[in-house]
Formats: structure tokens, C-alpha cells, sequence
């Protein structure tokens, strides 16, 4: 009888556990079918919305669960900056639209400052159609208000605000933790890198005065360039910008409108009677419009010149680490076989390397820089950076042709490390665990029973050195500067773009489209080129499998993290860093 009794459990169990994994997959195949962009149909006197509906990513994804919340089954569609661009550009040449409306109130967002300058010259760009842009919002962060600038009427709501402080930047140390778990960090530090911050959080408790220096002037340089922005398009004296910013006076909507931040107050409803006044037609009671996304879905590849020759755009997008792979980081060796692809390529004859990375893997980072090498002695290679090109970032850049980023990209930070975390006192305080073992020679055993002798610390400074000397070596060579000014801007100090046209890092301030116009310009295409972008996706269940089991880690972490979330993805890249690394962990945001 308890035979038959655990039997049919048994199959109860199995049965009702193949339903319910039915049941998910049901319900996933509709996310991800949900995640789709669905076709609109763009009728005349249609206004374009940008409402941050979607999250503007800096490459596409290849990851076919991007943007699902695989607990909630939410989504958020990505737009990657391309596609955007594109839809921008066809916009202002489409009869249909009759302008912009900013109302950035989605879940969504921009993924990276550096995206939010470059759309905003997108935005520029589209003004010069002579059609309107008009902004609108309850409240406005920094980063929202940044971008409605460039509107030609902002309106806020009366009982709303503007998050107008300035930028700050704060380090989240660790050392007092690790003194408290008795775990033990040696770091492996050339003495001339000085600024190279990475290793602090782990054996410092405040900011060391380099890094304090480097962050000052970073941020001071991202906000000119930020205030300024704003002071050209308002008509606000730099130094009444100051003032405001410096007494927060423009934090309620009276204030805002004094101010010249805003033109008027409405309520949303209000809004209408501004189209009005544009002369835009309403469809009955309400406007017409299309957001971003779905216009960039309905905007099609690029067939005018589908015969002709080709500027190919690929993308380094994450940390870099070693060997081959997809996903969210950058593998060193599918990067150069994607670029040895290109390079064999005839119909190529101009390459974009997108570059938004904030470097990882020194050998990864080699492994690139060679093929990089060999692909610009065939063809012309522009770099376009995005929000990150710093350390191993920079380093598979500088053997580009030409180099052109945003001036709020963060680059530079020409610099290396080492980094050895011991937990042997850890496990033996804390968990009673011990290790003893043999051993064949004087240094077999690294780390398992005892500290790093004085053989082992010089082996991994020698290599610590080697690499920093390869390094700007090869800085050196690719920007064509003398190796001691490549020194005098080392020492892994983090530039903005700004900056770093100024020293020579840099050819250019500008964003993907210039470095495209530059590509052109070196191959000498004309007006007759196709551009064509080198994507990985993989492919099948498999892909599926191990984006879900990806996604499904990364959010049980974030839901028992909460606010923490950020800091614990800074640590564990941090920590996952293996030999020497080529590493800048800095950030400034501005949401």
C-alpha cells in the first residue's frame, strides 16, 4: 500500500512539474514575443515621442532575454544608438512627422552620459529640418533636463521641479569589511600608476590624493561641458549658471521659469493647445504619435547602395576577459575573430570599432590589439568610443587610424595591475577550514598554505611592469606621441573626452556618425557605401538556456540586494579579475 501511495506521489509530482515548466515557457516565449517592436503605421501629422519607453543601449544585444524581467515577465524593449540615429535622421527627411515631443517619463532610460550627448547632437541635428522639438515633464533629472535642452520650448509642471545640483562623484570603500572577515589584499601596482584607482576601495578607507585630484578635475570637465551645453541653448550667463547651481534655485517650477530653464507651466493636458499653436492637426480629440522605438522599427536596412562597398561597424561592448564567448562582456579571442573576419573580407573596406568598455583582461586585451594591428595595415580602422574606452578600453583603440569620442567619454587610464586576495585566515577564524599539502619546489605552492613569498611577489611585479611597459610602448606608437609624453599622461589617469583631444589621446569630439564620416572620408567611398553592422547572435535553445539561467541569478541577487545591487556588480568585476589587469572601474552618471 506505501508502494503504491509514494508511486502515485511520484507521478503526481512529475506530471504537475512538466506542467508547470509548460506553463513558463509559455509564459516566456510571450515575453519575448511582448519584447518585439510591433509594426506601426505612420500616418501624416504624426509627432515623434521620445519617452524613454525603451532603454538606449550603446550596441545591440545578444542576448534574446534582453530587457525581460524573467521573475515579473515585465519588459523594457532596448534600442540600441544606431537604430536610433537612423530613425532620427529619417525623421527629419520624413513628410509625415511633423516634429518631436520630449516627454521622458517611461521605464526605460539611456544607458551611459556619453549616449546622452550624442543624442542630444542627434537632436541638433534633426532642428536644423526646421522642424519643432517641444519638452515636457512633471520633473526633470539632471540627464532629462541635459537633453530637453536642446528643445526650442521646455515646459514643466506647476507644481513640478529640476534636479539642477551639479555632479558628484562617490567611491564605496571596502577595506574595514575585509578587516573584519580577516581577508587579506595584495595589489601589484607600478609606482608610476598612481592614479590607477582600482585597487583602493580594497586596501584604502577614503580616496588617496591622486585619485581625489583625477576625480575633481574629470567631473569639473564633464560639467563645463554640461552647463555649457545648456548656457548656449537658454541664453544663461556661465557665471548666473553657477549661482543657480550653486544655491539650488532652480529646484521649483517658479523658480525654473525666473530662471529662463523653462519657457512655461502647463499641466500635461495643456500640451495640447501647444501642438495647436505649432500647427500640427489633431486626429479628433488627441495628437498623433510614434514613440522611438516603434519608428525605428518600421525604418528599413539601407538598400539604396546594396551593391556597393561597405563601412562595417563592430562592437566591443562590456569587460573584456579572455577567451571565446557571448553575452555581456567582451571575449578576447571571438573580438579578433570577428575582426580577422572583417579584415578577409573584400566588400569591407572601412571598419568602426564602437569601443564601450572599461577595459579587463590585459591578455584579452592583447589578443585584440593584434589583430586591430593587422586589420588597420589593410584597411582604414576609426575608433568611436561610447560613455567607457578606458584602460584595456584604450588600449585596443590606440592602433586605430583615427580615434573619436564623445566629449563625456571617460578614456585614457593608461595604466595596469595585480591583484591577489587571501582568504586562508578567513576560512580558519571564520569556518575553522585549514589547508596542508606538499610540494615539489620552493615556490610550487601559491597561496594554498601560506603568504606569497618574496620570489612570488617579484614574479608577479615583474609582469605587472612588463605589461604597463608594453602598454605605452604601444600608445606610443599608435597616437605617433614620444614615449615620455605618453608617461606624463599615463600613470592610469582617467580624461575626459574633452581633455583628452587635448593631449593628444583623441582626433575628435564626436559620435558614431563621425566616426563614420571619417571612415568614408579614409576609404574614400564618396556617397556611394553601405553600412552594414557585424553583430554576433547566437542561436537556438542553448542560447535561450544560458541567457535564462543568466537573467534568473541576476535577478533572485538583485531582489535579496535591493539598493546594494550596484555595489555588489562593482566588487564581483573587480574581484573576477585574474593576472595583470588592464581595468578602470571609474563612473560619473547622470541619470
Amino acid at each position: 500500500m506505501n508502494f503504491w501511495k509514494t508511486f502515485l506521489a511520484g507521478v503526481l509530482a512529475v506530471v504537475a512539474g512538466t506542467i508547470l515548466v509548460f506553463l513558463f515557457w509559455i509564459f516566456l516565449l510571450l515575453g519575448i514575443a511582448g519584447s518585439m517592436e510591433k509594426s506601426v503605421t505612420v500616418a501624416p501629422g504624426s509627432i515623434l515621442k521620445i519617452d524613454f519607453s525603451e532603454l538606449l543601449t550603446d550596441a545591440p544585444s545578444n542576448d534574446p532575454l534582453a530587457g525581460i524581467d524573467v521573475l515579473t515577465l515585465q519588459n523594457t524593449p532596448q534600442l540600441a544608438l544606431f537604430k536610433a540615429l537612423r530613425a532620427l535622421e529619417a525623421a527629419a527627411a520624413d513628410d509625415r512627422i511633423r516634429g518631436i515631443y520630449l516627454r521622458m517619463n517611461g521605464a526605460g532610460g539611456i544607458a551611459g552620459t556619453a549616449l546622452l550627448e550624442e543624442l542630444r547632437t542627434a537632436l541638433e541635428e534633426f532642428r536644423q529640418s526646421g522642424k519643432f522639438i517641444v519638452a515636457y515633464n512633471e520633473t526633470y533629472s539632471q540627464g532629462q533636463y541635459y537633453l530637453a535642452s536642446v528643445a526650442d520650448r521646455i515646459y514643466l509642471q506647476p507644481q513640478g521641479g529640476i534636479d539642477w545640483t551639479g555632479l558628484a562623484s562617490n567611491v564605496t570603500f571596502y577595506k574595514g569589511l575585509l578587516d573584519k572577515l580577516d581577508l587579506k589584499v595584495e595589489v601589484f601596482r607600478p609606482t608610476a600608476c598612481r592614479y590607477k584607482s582600482a585597487v583602493e576601495p580594497f586596501i584604502l578607507d577614503r580616496m588617496s590624493p591622486a585619485n581625489r585630484e583625477q576625480m575633481q578635475e574629470l567631473i569639473n570637465s564633464m560639467w563645463r561641458t554640461i552647463s555649457g551645453d545648456v548656457c548656449a541653448a537658454r541664453g544663461i550667463d556661465s557665471v548666473e549658471m553657477r549661482r543657480l547651481t550653486d544655491n539650488l534655485e532652480v529646484s521649483l517650477a517658479d523658480e525654473a521659469l525666473k530662471a529662463g530653464f523653462v519657457d512655461g507651466l502647463l499641466y500635461e493636458d495643456q500640451m495640447n493647445d501647444v501642438f495647436a499653436e505649432l500647427g500640427v492637426e489633431a486626429d479628433g480629440d488627441d495628437y498623433r504619435f510614434v514613440t522611438l522605438g516603434q519608428y525605428a522599427a518600421q525604418v528599413g536596412a539601407d538598400l539604396k547602395n546594396i551593391s556597393a562597398d561597405q563601412v562595417a561597424i563592430v562592437y566591443a561592448d562590456g569587460q573584456i576577459v579572455d577567451g571565446e564567448g557571448s553575452g555581456r562582456a567582451v571575449y578576447g579571442n571571438t573580438l579578433a575573430a570577428t575582426l580577422a573576419d572583417v579584415r578577409r573580407n573584400d566588400r569591407i573596406k572601412a571598419v568602426v570599432l564602437r569601443v564601450n568598455s572599461p577595459g579587463g583582461s590585459a591578455l584579452a586585451s592583447d589578443v585584440i590589439w593584434r589583430e586591430m594591428e593587422l586589420l588597420r595595415e589593410e584597411k582604414p580602422v576609426i575608433v568611436s568610443m561610447g560613455s567607457y574606452a578606458a584602460s584595456g578600453g584604450y588600449y585596443i583603440s590606440c592602433p586605430a587610424d583615427a580615434i573619436v569620442a564623445n566629449r563625456l567619454t571617460l578614456t585614457g587610464s593608461i595604466g595596469v595591475y595585480g591583484m591577489v586576495l587571501d582568504s586562508r585566515e578567513a576560512l580558519k577564524n571564520k569556518l575553522g577550514i585549514t589547508v596542508d599539502g606538499v610540494q615539489s619546489n620552493t615556490s610550487s605552492d601559491f597561496m594554498g598554505r601560506g603568504p606569497l613569498t618574496s620570489v612570488q611577489r617579484a614574479m608577479l611585479m615583474r609582469g605587472v611592469d612588463q605589461v604597463y611597459e608594453t602598454f605605452t610602448q604601444d600608445v606610443s606608437e599608435g597616437r605617433n606621441l614620444p614615449l615620455e609624453r605618453v608617461l606624463e599622461i599615463a600613470g592610469g589617469r582617467v580624461w575626459s573626452g574633452e581633455d583628452a583631444l587635448g593631449i593628444g589621446l583623441i582626433d575628435g569630439c564626436g559620435g558614431l556618425k563621425t566616426a563614420l564620416a571619417v571612415a568614408v572620408e579614409k576609404a574614400g567611398l564618396g556617397d556611394n557605401y553601405r553600412v552594414v553592422e557585424v553583430l554576433d547572435q547566437p542561436t537556438g535553445l542553448s542560447a535561450i538556456l544560458s541567457s535564462l539561467n543568466a537573467s534568473l541569478r541576476m535577478a533572485f541577487t538583485r531582489s535579496e540586494l535591493g539598493e546594494m545591487m550596484k555595489e555588489y556588480g562593482e566588487v564581483r568585476e573587480a574581484l573576477s579579475q585574474q593576472g595583470v589587469v588592464m581595468y578602470s572601474p571609474v563612473r560619473v552618471d547622470m541619470q
